[in-house]
């Protein structure tokens, strides 16, 4: 059995995601997840929440709290709105867990024997009015490349250019808005970066299952020159620097940078879960311990490449040590909002939280999902949302299972009839079905999300056309058995929708399997032929129509959220 581990790039702690966080990591990574799990391969779906660093810290002091009760808070809210989305982790843990603080003290360890981490004595920023020397996310000012004016130490949102504090122009703390900094010595850690360049460059050459996005960035990265990153920070949150157990001389107010702990979490998490279920967490990251045969698939912004291309792999690959190195990546464009960028710091945009209490979670899977931001960014309006959400779920899936089986109900009495023969209308939907099925696995193994989804809605499509084909309702008068194997061809085709839209919206073919009589079956992908497909519900099982499965969305609907949320940058 083909074993397979996900994950997704983690959400960060600070708050409430937006629909762009979702969109680009998260939300696909469950729907492969679900997908595979549908073909019978054994997959370990693994996220967490990243809790290290500067914003945290300035996140907990706004909300009045100290940081550990304020990451703690923030996990359960974050873990709670997944599972409202249907993300179906395995395990959700968090990278402030004892098990990574672990795993990273020991890559540092390792890597320091290694000869790929050293001591350096670095130029910092120190704000004389805060007492205290300025991480790089401390620090704010103008990009000197774009003159984004509100650019962070570490990289501008605004071009994408990673920076170090002394870089910006104008700089100011952003912990109080002081400009009264000077540049002093520290020390810290570095990691050698530079020394794994030609390795590094040999291991993306040789990745087979990226995106020409993820293969771009990196190569960037590479050809621009790597350069040696400090890996420690001078904040009290965070995995401490350790050396045998003790803390470090002169690190004892120094943490490590979230960028080396986080991509660690992927591992923490699992042995997280291998502590709470008695899992095997070496099968799936140990390639002397059975992870050699796992296909391993990550999912993330485009932002977030470069760490996951470069900068982990140079932790993972450095240590000489048995690990498993991803084999797929897939890297999204961004959602955009109204054309500008949806920001959890400055609020703009939907959020999960507004998002799940306007409406179901599987009107927002399927739309984010059709409109994946995979070969350039994707905006998201209102209206859009509107007439994607009205004509695919409502207009085609939903009217095709209300139609049937309201009118099976009516007139067999809620039980699938018995009675006729194939003829051409059903030869012409086996053609559409097996066809189809096909190209949406196909699309799905190959990662690639709208195609499956437009393949699906085409699915679906034919199914209405079968039923104008077959006109059951025109002949119940006077040929019943042909009426009635129109609605029996119906039934099980509202069987097989189920199944196709469960890795997208798994709440609604939940309830079309209820209405079947078959909310007890698990979900597995239909690998039989149309015909067997199609005949797989046979006469005198019972159903019931189910509620509306999705109602439309009205323009007075749209013209509220657009007041409540207004559209576009302020």
């Amino acid at each position: 059995m083909p074993r397979i581990l996900v994950t997704s790039a983690l959400p960060y702690i600070n708050g409430i995601k937006h629909l762009g966080n979702l969109a680009g990591s998260m939300l696909p990574a469950d729907v492969y997840a679900r997908f595979e799990r549908m073909r019978g391969h054994d997959v370990l779906a693994i996220c967490a929440t990243d809790e290290h660093g500067t914003p945290a810290e300035l996140a907990a002091a706004a909300a009045g709290q100290d940081v550990r009760t304020y990451c703690d808070e923030q996990h359960e809210i974050q873990k709670a709105l997944g599972e409202r989305f249907g993300l179906a982790w395995d395990y959700f843990g968090r990278t402030s867990s004892p098990q990574n603080a672990e795993l990273t003290q020991h890559f540092a360890r390792v890597l320091e024997d290694k000869g790929l981490i050293e001591e350096v004595v670095e130029k910092q920023i120190y704000s004389i009015d805060d007492g205290r020397f300025l991480p790089d996310r401390y620090v704010q000012g103008t990009c000197p490349t774009c003159k984004h004016e509100k650019a962070r130490g570490d990289q501008c949102d605004n071009c994408g250019r990673l920076l170090d504090p002394v870089d910006l122009i104008d700089p100011y703390s952003a912990i109080s808005g002081s400009k009264n900094l000077e540049v002093r010595d520290t020390r810290h850690l570095r990691l050698l970066q530079t020394r794994m360049e030609n390795r590094l460059r040999s291991w993306v050459d040789a990745a087979d299952g990226w995106p020409s996005l993820a293969k771009s960035i990196a190569y960037k990265w590479l050809d621009e020159g790597l350069r040696d990153r400090t890996i420690t920070r001078d904040l009290s949150w965070g995995v401490p620097v350790v050396r045998e157990g003790q803390a470090r001389e002169g690190f004892e107010d120094k943490v490590f940078y979230v960028w080396f702990d986080a991509p660690v979490g992927y591992i923490g998490a699992t042995v997280e879960w291998a502590d709470k279920t008695g899992g095997d967490w070496q099968s799936w990251w140990r390639t002397d311990e059975g992870a050699g045969d796992v296909t391993y698939v990550q999912f993330m912004g485009k932002d977030n490449v470069a760490f996951h291309t470069v900068s982990f792999p140079a932790t993972i690959l450095g240590s000489d040590e048995p690990w498993k190195t991803v084999d797929r990546l897939k890297a999204f464009n961004w959602l955009t909002w109204y054309g500008g960028k949806f920001s959890t710091s400055e609020k703009r945009g939907v959020f999960m939280d507004q998002a799940i209490d306007l409406l179901p979670a599987d009107y927002w899977r399927w739309y984010l999902t059709a409109g994946a931001p995979e070969g350039g960014d994707a905006q998201f309006t209102w209206e859009h949302f509107q007439s994607v959400v009205n004509k695919d779920l409502a207009d085609v899936l939903g009217n095709f299972v209300n139609r049937i089986l309201r009118f099976g109900n009516s007139r067999f009495d809620g039980e699938i009839p018995a009675g006729g023969e194939p003829g051409e209308a059903e030869s012409w939907l086996y053609e559409e079905v097996d066809a189809g099925l096909k190209t949406i696995a196909e699309h799905y193994q190959a990662m690639e999300f709208r195609k499956a989804m437009a393949e699906t809605r085409a699915l679906w499509a034919a199914g209405n056309e079968y039923l104008t084909r077959a006109e059951p309702w025109s002949h119940f008068k006077t040929d019943r058995e042909r009426a009635a194997l129109g609605v029996r061809t119906g039934i099980n085709l509202c069987r097989l929708f189920a199944l196709v839209a469960h890795p997208v919206i798994p709440f609604t073919a939940d309830k079309i399997m209820a209405a079947l009589g078959l909310s007890g079956e698990g979900f597995d992908w239909p690998e039989a032929s149309a015909q067997e497909i199609l005949t797989a519900l046979p006469p005198g099982g019972a159903f019931t129509p189910p509620d509306v499965l999705f109602a439309k969305i009205e323009d007075d609907a749209v013209a509220e959220w657009s007041e409540r949320f207004g559209g576009g940058q302020e």
